[in-house]
C-alpha cells in the first residue's frame, strides 16, 4: 500500500466499541504516514474520536435518523466520493455500508466474516474463526488493518482531550465539593443492558460502604441526566464526599471528568473503555461467558482490576442471558472496595487501609 492511499475506518455502534477501533486507526497511521485517513461513526459517538491526531476526518452516518432512507444514503454515497477513499474497513458488518462503498467507487473494502450481502458486493471477509482462540474486540478489528498491509503498534485505547476541557471538568468538580487533596473514584452504575452489571441499588449500597470503607477518598457517580430514577436513588447520598455531578448531557465532558479520577468503577461497557483511553486504572465486574468475556472485552492500555463470580454462582444462578444478569451476591462489596484501594494506593502512592 503506498502512503498516498486514502483509508475510511467504519465503526457505528457504540461508545465502547468505537474506542477500541483506535488501535486500528493509530497503526494506520503508523504504518502509512502520509494516507490520509477518515473514520465514519453515529453522530453519539463522533465526540469520542475528536482531537485524534490521527485522522483527518470524522464522517457521520446517521443511519437511524438524518441520514434513514433512501435520501439519505445517497447523500451519504455523496460524502464518499467527495472524500475519494480507496480503502474501507467495516469493523462491524453492515449491509448499508457494504453497499454503499461499493457505490462509491472505494476499491478495496474489507468486512467482517462472510454473508451473502458480502459476496454480492464484492466485499473481502475477514474470518474470526468461530473466535477460536479467543481474541480480545481491538485484535480482531486489527485483523482488517493487518490485511491491508498496517502493522500493529498494540492493543491499548486512546482517546484526547484538550487542555481546556480538562479545566473545565474541574471548574464544575470544584462547584460541588471537589477536594483535590483527597483521592476520586468515578462511578459509572448504568450499562444500557449491553453487559452483566449489578443494579441501581446495588451500585447504591456499594458506593456506601466504599464510602465508610475508605474514609479518605471521594466517590463521584455520573449518571444520564435523562435517567432520573438512578438519580434518585443516589441523591440520598449526596455530601462532601459523595459527588453527583451534572455533565449536562455532554460525552466530552464525561471524559474530562473521568480523566480527574484517581480509579473508575464501570462494568464492562463506554465509560470503562473510556477510562482505560485516558490512562485511568478500572474495576470492572465481568462475565465469564465467552461473549462477554475480559479476554474477549476487558480494558486495554491502562492499570485494571477484574473481578468475577465463582464458577458455582454461575453454574446454579446464571440467568441463562448476560443482558440481565445483575450479578446478585456474586462479587464480595469487600472484595471490590480492596480492588479499588489498590488502584487508588497505586496511582497516588497513598498507604492502603490496614
Amino acid at each position: 500500500m503506498s502512503a498516498s492511499r486514502r483509508i475510511l475506518v467504519i465503526r457505528p455502534d457504540r461508545i465502547g466499541d468505537v474506542t477500541l477501533a483506535t488501535p486500528v486507526i493509530r497503526a494506520l497511521r503508523k504504518s502509512f504516514p502520509d494516507a490520509y485517513i477518515g473514520a465514519m461513526v453515529r453522530p453519539a459517538t463522533e465526540t469520542i474520536l475528536r482531537h485524534n491526531p490521527h485522522l483527518d476526518a470524522i464522517l457521520i452516518d446517521d443511519w437511524e435518523r438524518e441520514h434513514a432512507g433512501f435520501s439519505g444514503f445517497r447523500d451519504r454515497l455523496r460524502m464518499l466520493r467527495e472524500h475519494r477513499f480507496d480503502t474501507a474497513l467495516m469493523l462491524l458488518p453492515k449491509e448499508r455500508h457494504a453497499w454503499m462503498t461499493l457505490l462509491a467507487g472505494i476499491r478495496t473494502r474489507l468486512g467482517v466474516g462472510t454473508k451473502l450481502y458480502q459476496l454480492l458486493t464484492f466485499t473481502r471477509g475477514i474470518s474470526r474463526h468461530k473466535y477460536i482462540p479467543l481474541r480480545h474486540e481491538a485484535d480482531y478489528c486489527l485483523d482488517l488493518a493487518r490485511a491491508v498491509g498496517a502493522e500493529e503498534d498494540g492493543l491499548g485505547v486512546e482517546v484526547f482531550l484538550l487542555q481546556e476541557e480538562r479545566e473545565a471538568a474541574q471548574k464544575l468538580l470544584a462547584v460541588i465539593g471537589r477536594d483535590p487533596a483527597r483521592p476520586l473514584l468515578s462511578v459509572h452504575p448504568e450499562s444500557g443492558r449491553s453487559s452483566p452489571n449489578w443494579d441501581g441499588p446495588t451500585y447504591r449500597d456499594f458506593v456506601r460502604a466504599c464510602a465508610e470503607a475508605l474514609p479518605d477518598l471521594q466517590v463521584m457517580v455520573q449518571i444520564t441526566r435523562s435517567n432520573t430514577a438512578m438519580l434518585e436513588l443516589f441523591e440520598p447520598l449526596r455530601s462532601d464526599q459523595i459527588l453527583l455531578p451534572d455533565d449536562g448531557g455532554d460525552l466530552r465532558m464525561v471524559m474530562g471528568l473521568i480523566a480527574e479520577a484517581d480509579a473508575a468503577l464501570a462494568s464492562s461497557t463506554g465509560p470503562m473503555h473510556l477510562a482505560a483511553g485516558l490512562g485511568v486504572p478500572t474495576a470492572s465486574v465481568f462475565c465469564p461467558l465467552p461473549a462477554c468475556h475480559p479476554t474477549l472485552w476487558g480494558p486495554q492500555g491502562n492499570r485494571n482490576e477484574i473481578l468475577m463470580p465463582p464458577d458455582e454462582y454461575c453454574r446454579t444462578r446464571c440467568p441463562g442471558d448476560p443482558h440481565i444478569c445483575t450479578m446478585d451476591g456474586a462479587i464480595a462489596f469487600g472484595d471490590m472496595i480492596s480492588a479499588i484501594d489498590r488502584l487508588i494506593s497505586q496511582s497516588s502512592s497513598r498507604p492502603s487501609r490496614p
